[in-house]
């Protein structure tokens, strides 16, 4: 009575300290400096069989603060490493490696234990039992044959040799194939082969039992086993030879006959099981015919889902056994005859187990109050013991704040010594379970280990979880609070669990924000922030339909979605829930499949999926082929305007506009057009917005605030334009601040004292709103100057008065409107109104260059005094004693210049100039003027010529002086030229006189002439003009274009043209290009012809390209002639019919023309040539076809044949010369000097 007091006082202290201690991990990786007890994290199983081929390697790792050192036992003495030289541990780990090369397995046997301890404790493995495996070898046996007679039963026992582990046994034949088995032969768990009856055809030779050890992977055999089954009167005829002729067998052949067991014997049996482990038990039964084996459970069903029947019934398996599986089970045996049963007994037995799992881990704050609880069951009951750092806790020192339970140690008031590991062992005849849990007494403020300003995405109505993962001992209280923390998160809809997660079941857009965890202690508090965004879900708005198509046609199914705008969705589309074949015919877009040119292999059923990073959703659509029908002639129109027009996803900034196309009329849409129409800034006009692909039905279109959207869409094809559609409903978007600001923002002055801020205001679309206004801003362009402001309406200009002359300003325009200020504007730099400038520049002078050209140098002014912007210097010259009454000349210089060049000047002349600034408002005060004289220049021609009193010896001219004189005139020079020549002889020199006569203006050109080479045409003349500019003009004659062409001269008197054509003619004249108050002075024109052939005759003998190629051909043909001279005297091989052709004519057989090779030749007694020479016997060579032949060789007949039957010959000399024959006929033999005269005398 008093015992079950004590149990249920316990009791309740431990459902009273329950709440106030739970167990706690140091997390070590991420809080590296708190201290720890060791902890076993990996260790080699309890029961160890290792392979005796391989080294052995016994687990044991451990963590804690400080790193734990290791220790072992072996057989329950300490196992000393380092007087092993074959063991070694691991650096920073308990694992030993025990090298087996030196020794023999079975010497390291035994049970070990791995000890991990620090300062804060010591922890313990469990017993590792190393074994080794083994794969003993069948003992030799002779095994007689069996013969039996047919119908009986038969056991072919097996018996492998015991093995660690057991071996797995199956029988096969000699060729490595398994014997079949089936509902009369099988093989039984123990792994004998069973034969309800036996048949004829289960004689055989090669019954062979094998037994695989799987750790050592070798496969053991025993001897084959030799089966004869034979009829009553064949076993007669065998035994009869032993027995001397005894009939053995008399009686009547085996007839059906009743089941009976084979095995299990006797009407029942028992089996026992550990809980947890896999339930085997077989009935093999004999009987004729073969009999049926069934299962059942005595006192009650048999587990459904882990229940199986094996080898043909005859095996029951029950995976995962219970306590509930023991009792009784019955196999029955039934065939034609009769049936039999057989009981088997099953008791379960269980080794123990834990309930609730393991002990765990207690971190606790000094002065708290913790519990460990090492609560297990098992069959029979087990027995628990409790250790401390490794001894049992009754060996142990005591405590005060620690009280042993049975199955549970309390602790009370813990202290920063108390921290220890303790061990919980419990055991009973079939096991064992061993397990360390430590108390860490720790003093820390919370800290959250969740990262800092996670986000947390949820798809809309699914689950949200946000973790608050923390430590501190004490154990941290875990509070939430969302955005102004108004209050805590404990209520509907959230639920908050005991590790701080926190949990909304049914996630809402309001749900989305900002979530601070708060972790809180005695010793201090910790915040995290984290954030959920609730996304919309994905969802298929327009799903594909069921299609019908003909082969040959085009097909699209379309798959509209909505989805979360900040979810990166991905369109996947399957077909008959495959890949899509890699075919260039489908055309996957953003929202539909087309598919054209669709044949029957396309038929099938199509799914679109549409994926983002949170969910998805996906629709399918069945695709039918049908054959083409024959249509009539097609007619191509404009495509019917698309219809019902739909506007989804609506949003401030855009919408998604869907439609249905029209009618094709036999010609696709290439493209859809969509328009809009503004009906509160600009109500009747439409205008163009976008345009997307004829495959697509849905736009995705981005919207102006503050504007009432109506959309029309027409269809594109071939043909043309479709009607617009009917527009789609009004949609309007909420008045926002500008998005924008004005732009072209710029300053200037319009007098010299103001600013004027202009800018291109903003159309009605981009206001984004009502009561649109600008604010104006500026301020100088200086430091510290502020910003002087002023708000402007219905204006695109501001005019600032009082402004100093030409100062920068900088420049800003805000757009403002009833919702809100536009962005930052931009700066501008303008500046303020311009003055004439103040100053002339200095230092002013001229320098001549020439008779013409003059250069005039100034200093520039200071720019403050140009005030405003430097657009150049004006230089204004004249020419003293001009006739012209306007003969004022100014050249303007743009941008800061000082000096510039004075063109077109007349020779001898004073010239008066100045100079003066000029900016954006006009010029400046010219500076003082300055002057200067041009030297003497050519003059001009005399202004007139005639000739007087005609004699045959002489005439008489007369002239006037040039108008232009250019200097002063020191006399004339007179030329002519007899007939057309072109030389030019002066006459006379005369002082300069007056002439009486005056008569028109003469040109200044003379003597113009040309000629006419390979490479153009030379034209010359003579000039005396005082123009410097002079060029040359001509035109193809008689041409209907007035068009001159122009080539310069350059100062000379002479010009090649080169671009003349061959067989045209020219007209051609000379220019000269007076000062702009001057008119052009233009030669007589000349008329040149270009020849169309002009060429020469060139003497090819004198050519060296044709001496060089006379001599590359003379030293080829001298190197051919040596090349042959040595293949003569070389020898050589010739067919055996040659031969034979040879000897039918002894006197002379000629050099075969068709493949170049010499047949034999035999000389006549009386003619033997000269080495180096041979005639024929007549004394004659008839000449063969060719002149340019070799000479003939040829010898006796006595030749020789080698092995392959050619025939070989020896040659001799070629002859010197040929006697002559037939008429004139040179018979000279090409030899190389023969041949090099013969090149000579043809050079």
């Amino acid at each position: 009575m008093m015992e079950g007091r004590r149990r249920m006082d316990a009791a309740l202290l431990v459902l009273f300290l329950g709440h106030l201690a739970t167990a706690l991990e140091v997390p070590l990786d991420l809080l590296k400096g708190l201290p720890q007890p060791p902890t076993i994290t990996h260790q080699s199983p309890k029961d160890y069989i290792i392979d005796p081929r391989e080294n052995i390697v016994i687990h044991c790792e451990a963590k804690g603060k400080p790193h734990p050192s290791f220790s072992w036992t072996r057989d329950g003495t300490h196992f000393d490493i380092d007087e092993d030289p074959n063991v070694n541990m691991r650096p920073h780990s308990g694992t030993l490696e025990v090298d087996i090369s030196r020794e023999r397995v079975d010497q390291y046997e035994g049970v070990y234990q791995c000890t991990a301890r620090n300062k804060h404790g010591t922890a313990v493995s469990n017993n590792i039992v190393v074994r080794q495996s083994r794969s003993p070898l069948w003992s030799k046996e002779r095994i007689k044959p069996i013969i039996v007679q047919e119908g009986v039963s038969l056991v072919l026992e097996c018996r492998p040799p015991a093995g660690l582990p057991p071996p797995i046994i199956f029988w096969m034949d000699n060729n490595f194939q398994k014997l079949p088995q089936n509902r009369r032969v099988s093989q039984s768990l123990n792994g004998d082969l069973y034969f309800s009856n036996v048949h004829r055809e289960d004689s055989r030779d090669d019954y062979i039992c094998y037994a695989r050890f799987p750790h050592t992977q070798t496969i053991q055999q025993k001897q084959p086993i030799t089966v004869r089954v034979l009829n009553l009167d064949a076993i007669n005829d065998t035994m009869a030879a032993f027995y001397n002729d005894t009939d053995l067998f008399s009686e009547a052949p085996v007839d059906e006959r009743k089941p009976t067991f084979l095995i299990p014997s006797g009407p029942s049996s028992s089996k026992m099981v550990l809980r947890g482990q896999v339930l085997e038990i077989e009935c093999i039964a004999e009987g004729l015919p073969t009999p049926d084996i069934s299962w059942s459970k005595v006192s009650g069903d048999l587990p459904a889902r882990r229940t199986f029947f094996l080898n043909y019934n005859k095996t029951l398996r029950i995976i995962n056994v219970s306590e509930s599986d023991a009792g009784d089970y019955r196999c029955m045996a039934k065939n034609q005859i009769d049936s039999v049963h057989h009981t088997i007994h099953v008791t379960v037995k269980a080794a123990p187990y834990w309930i609730g799992g393991a002990p765990r881990n207690l971190v606790l704050a000094p002065g708290e109050n913790g519990v460990l609880t090492c609560r297990a069951s098992g069959t029979p009951k087990p027995s628990i013991r409790w250790f401390m750092n490794g001894i049992l806790i009754e060996n142990s020192p005591g405590d005060l704040s620690r009280k042993v339970e049975d199955d549970t140690i309390i602790f009370t008031d813990v202290q920063i010594g108390s921290s220890a590991v303790y061990q919980c062992n419990i055991s009973n005849d079939y096991g064992y379970l061993l397990s360390n849990a430590f108390i860490n007494v720790l003093s820390e403020p919370p800290r959250v280990l969740t990262v800092a300003n996670k986000v947390y995405q949820v798809i809309k109505n699914h689950q949200a979880l946000m973790d608050c993962s923390s430590f501190g001992s004490p154990i941290p209280k875990i509070t939430w609070f969302k955005d102004s923390r108004s209050s805590t998160l404990d209520g509907d809809p959230f639920i908050l669990h005991d590790n701080g997660t926190l949990e909304i079941r049914v996630a809402q857009t309001q749900n989305s924000g900002k979530y601070t965890c708060v972790a809180r202690n005695i010793l201090g508090i910790y915040e995290n922030h984290v954030y959920l965004e609730v996304k919309e879900p994905t969802r298929i708005l327009k799903q594909p339909e069921y299609k019908v198509v003909q082969r040959g046609r085009s097909v699209v199914f379309e798959c509209k979605v909505k989805h979360d705008t900040t979810l990166i969705p991905t369109m996947t589309w399957l077909k008959d829930d495959g890949e899509l074949p890699d075919d260039e015919r489908l055309i996957v877009d953003s929202d539909s499949l087309t598919i054209t040119d669709v044949t029957e292999n396309d038929a099938g059923v199509y799914t679109c999926i549409m994926n983002t990073t949170l969910d998805q959703d996906s629709a399918s659509a069945e695709l039918t082929v049908v054959e083409a029908t024959p249509t009539p002639a097609v007619v191509y129109e404009r495509p019917d305007p698309p219809t019902d027009l739909e506007l989804t996803d609506q949003k401030k900034r855009s919408v998604q506009l869907t439609w249905i196309p029209g009618d094709e009329h036999n010609s696709p849409i290439q493209k859809f057009l969509i328009k809009y129409q503004d009906s509160l800034h600009h109500r009747g006009h439409w205008h163009n917005l976008t345009e997307v692909p004829g495959t697509k039905t849905t736009a995705h279109l981005k919207l102006s605030p503050y504007v009432h959207y109506t959309f029309r869409v027409l269809a594109l094809n071939e043909v043309g334009l479709s009607e617009p559609s009917s527009p789609s409903r009004m949609y309007k978007t909420d008045p926002a601040a500008p998005d924008e600001n004005p732009t072209g923002v710029q300053g200037f002055g319009t007098d010299h004292n103001n600013l004027v801020i202009s800018w291109k205001p903003l159309s009605g679309l981009q206001s984004n709103g009502p009561g649109l206004h600008y604010k104006v801003m500026w301020r100088q362009q200086r430091p510290g100057s502020d910003w002087t402001q002023v708000t402007v309406a219905n204006n695109s200009k501001f005019v600032v008065s009082g402004t100093p002359t030409f100062v920068p300003y900088e420049l800003k325009v805000q757009a403002i409107n009833d919702h809100g200020h536009g962005p930052e504007p931009a700066t501008s730099l303008g500046y303020s109104g311009e003055d004439l400038p103040q100053t002339a520049p200095e230092n002013v002078q001229a320098v001549v260059i020439n008779s013409t050209l003059a250069e005039v140098h100034w200093d520039p002014v200071s720019p403050h005094s140009v005030r405003g912007h430097l657009r150049g210097y004006k230089v204004s010259y004249w020419r003293k004693h001009s006739d012209h009454k306007h003969n004022h000349e100014t050249l303007i210089f743009s941008g800061n210049h000082t000096h510039g060049m004075l063109p077109g000047l007349h020779p001898f002349s004073l010239y008066y100039f100045h100079v003066q600034v000029f900016n954006g408002k006009g010029d400046g005060p010219p500076s003082p003027t300055q002057h200067f004289r041009t030297p003497e220049g050519v003059p001009g021609p005399p202004t007139s010529l005639v000739v007087t009193n005609t004699n045959l010896d002489s005439l008489t001219l007369e002239w006037s002086p040039p108008h232009e004189h250019n200097g002063h005139i020191t006399g004339y020079t007179l030329r002519f030229q007899p007939g057309n020549l072109q030389t030019s002889h002066p006459i006379a020199r005369s002082p300069p006189r007056h002439p009486t006569h005056k008569v028109g203006p003469v040109s200044p050109f003379a003597n113009l002439s040309s000629s006419v080479g390979e490479d153009g045409a030379l034209i010359s003349w003579e000039y005396w003009g005082p123009e410097k500019n002079v060029y040359v003009e001509y035109i193809v004659d008689n041409s209907e274009s007035e068009e001159w062409q122009k080539e310069l001269v350059n100062g000379s008197q002479n010009v090649k043209l080169k671009d003349l054509k061959v067989g045209l003619s020219y007209r051609v004249r000379v220019v000269a290009n007076g000062h702009h108050d001057q008119p052009l002075h233009f030669s007589k024109e000349l008329l040149v012809t270009v020849p169309a052939v002009a060429s020469r005759q060139v003497d090819i003998a004198t050519q060296g390209w044709f001496i060089g190629l006379m001599c590359a051909i003379a030293l080829l043909i001298l190197i051919l002639l040596i090349i042959c001279f040595i293949q003569r005297n070389k020898g050589g091989k010739y067919p055996v019919k040659e031969k034979e052709d040879a000897h039918t004519d002894p006197e002379f057989q000629p050099m075969k023309d068709d493949d170049c090779t010499f047949v034999e030749y035999s000389d006549n007694e009386d003619h033997k040539p000269l080495k180096g020479s041979r005639t024929p016997s007549n004394g004659t060579v008839k000449r063969d076809d060719s002149d340019d032949s070799l000479v003939d060789y040829g010898e006796g007949g006595d030749g020789q044949f080698n092995e392959d039957g050619s025939f070989i010959g020896q040659y001799s000399g070629k002859s010197a010369s040929r006697d002559t024959a037939e008429g004139h006929e040179s018979s000279e033999a090409p030899s190389p000097i023969n041949a090099m005269n013969s090149l000579n005398s043809f050079v």
